[in-house]
């Protein structure tokens, strides 16, 4: 079984569970892809990295989720949580980080140097976080349809978002897609 990136719920509601993330660290690379198609792009060289191609020759175990956000140009916006992509451009070209959360208890100090240059390995700081989990496609429409509703329960309940949001997908990609789990995962004011 994966072992998926642990986490606190501090609340559920209806709408979402708000949870609280430990620090992790995450391998990631950046792609110039559509959102639809950056998570495919950047799995072979995370892949990759977690299959040995590092300077150690190591492989690291998969976790869950693969975390995919939007990045704007010259601008690094936080993350936290799964596998995680934010801000969903649909069909045009963007620029996308994409990560895989590295197992608990790994440091970027103790993670394997990566071979690939296009590889980073960044810690990420504890936080507060809202997802919204829902099952099915995986898409950039769905993705901001569930955004949406995100947003509109984050503003309902008083609480506000912080930074751009991420999608965690959680299932190989030859898991039917309607039983595939996905997440929208916002960072929130604690």
């Amino acid at each position: 079984m994966t072992e998926q990136q642990p986490y606190e719920v501090l609340r559920r509601t209806a709408a979402f569970e708000l949870r609280r993330y430990p620090a992790h660290t995450v391998a990631e690379v950046e792609v110039e892809a559509p959102f639809d198609r950056a998570g495919n792009v950047a799995f072979g060289r995370l892949f990759g990295y977690i299959s040995g191609a590092n300077t150690a020759r190591r492989s690291v175990a998969m976790t869950a989720p693969v975390v995919q956000r939007s990045t704007a140009a010259g601008q690094r916006v936080p993350m936290t949580a799964p596998v995680v992509q934010a801000g969903p451009t649909g069909t045009a070209r963007g620029t996308h980080a994409v990560a895989f959360v590295l197992p608990a208890g790994m440091t970027a100090a103790s993670a394997p140097v990566p071979t690939d240059p296009s590889i980073r390995i960044r810690a990420v700081p504890a936080s507060t976080a809202a997802a919204l989990r829902f099952s099915g496609s995986s898409s950039a429409a769905a993705f901001r349809r569930h955004e949406q509703q995100l947003r509109e329960a984050l503003d309902a309940a008083g609480l506000r978002p912080v930074g751009a949001p991420r999608f965690a997908r959680f299932d190989p990609p030859f898991k039917p897609w309607f039983l595939r789990r996905n997440e929208v995962v916002q960072d929130v004011e604690a």
